[in-house]
């Protein structure tokens, strides 16, 4: 009794993996819609993963970074736009606008969420069974997360939407951490304001002070509207993928605490 529980989110907040999912991302984008990469040479495909650097806080689930793709070669070569969105659309309109223009795009590009999924996964498979090195290097753990996590005397859950088999191996081949993988909820466990309500029922964890880190403002303010979940003490990190605008809303909001890297992970241990 009178422990901590950490519920804490992978990407952005202990991983920066934004290299190794834009550049799978674009190797998916040629295997689902080679037609649409002939007019694209190396330099365009560096400006790609520029970009996708910048776009990254939009991205919830893996799978959109394959949309993202798609729809800056649209902006870039108008000659094989096939949605109505792309034309004088902008890297900040996309920033700004991502929620409304992904239903759009995926209706029009006739896409479906779980084939998207599979293909993403299938060529991260395919990266690590024939490069695990490579894989592992296009990641990066932030500064002091591993010694954190390693020296952690919480009890520490990792609740993201990336999928678990990838988080695991991330955790294991580069900071050396095991996390049992019944304290990793990823991809296909649900909502993860549903999985916060299964920490905290959870018989082990009756009398723990709750933590939950996330680097998605939107995610927060989720957990925000469900009063089942008041009990929680919410952060925003300040090094992931969020914008400056979203950091400033988040200030604004009483709940929601704001996270420096070096608290952070002084916090854990």
């Amino acid at each position: 009794m009178g422990g901590h529980l950490y519920a804490l989110d992978f990407d952005g907040v202990l991983c920066d993996s934004c290299g190794e999912s834009s550049l799978s991302a674009l190797k998916a984008a040629k295997i689902r819609w080679p037609w649409l990469f002939h007019q694209v040479d190396s330099g365009m495909e560096d400006w790609i993963i520029d970009q996708m650097h910048v776009l990254r806080p939009v991205v919830e689930t893996g799978y959109e970074n394959l949309l993202l793709v798609r729809l800056l070669v649209e902006l870039r070569v108008p000659s094989i736009q096939k949605s109505s969105v792309a034309d004088g659309l902008s890297i900040e309109g996309i920033l700004e606008n991502w929620a409304e223009l992904k239903p759009i795009i995926m209706k029009e590009w006739n896409e479906h969420r779980e084939p998207l999924i599979d293909l993403f996964g299938k060529v991260r498979d395919e990266w690590i069974q024939n490069d695990l090195s490579g894989w592992i290097r296009a990641n990066r753990f932030y500064p002091g997360v591993a010694d954190a996590l390693r020296f952690s005397s919480s009890q520490v859950y990792i609740v993201t939407t990336k999928q678990s088999r990838f988080a695991d191996a991330l955790l294991r081949e580069l900071a050396g951490i095991v996390i049992p993988t019944d304290r990793i909820y990823g991809l296909g466990t649900g909502p993860k304001v549903e999985v916060l309500k299964q920490l905290q029922a959870k018989p082990e964890n009756e009398g723990l002070t709750l933590h939950f880190v996330e680097d998605r403002l939107a995610t927060l303010k989720n957990v925000i509207k469900e009063p089942a979940l008041n009990a929680w003490n919410l952060y925003l990190v300040r090094w992931g993928y969020n914008t400056q605008k979203e950091r400033e809303e988040a200030e604004s909001i009483s709940r929601i605490r704001m996270l420096d890297l070096p608290d952070f992970s002084s916090k854990l241990r």
